[in-house]
């Protein structure tokens, strides 16, 4: 099994303005993961897809 490093990108909502960043991970089998960009070597949330979809889905209904 080859170790697939996580492609870190900030997400689509985050408000770059007030520097509240969150950055997504969603280039690992079987999981995504969520970081606070501001504290990169602190703690990760890991999510599975389904759970993910689950959450985005909710956040853009508000």
């Amino acid at each position: 099994m080859t170790d697939v490093a996580p492609i870190w990108r900030k997400s689509t909502r985050s408000s770059s303005n007030q520097g509240n960043c969150v950055e997504v991970a969603d280039n690992l089998p079987g999981r995504v993961l969520v970081r606070d960009s501001k504290d990169q070597a602190g703690p990760v949330l890991s999510f599975g897809p389904a759970a993910w979809r689950s959450f985005v889905g909710s956040a853009k209904r508000g």
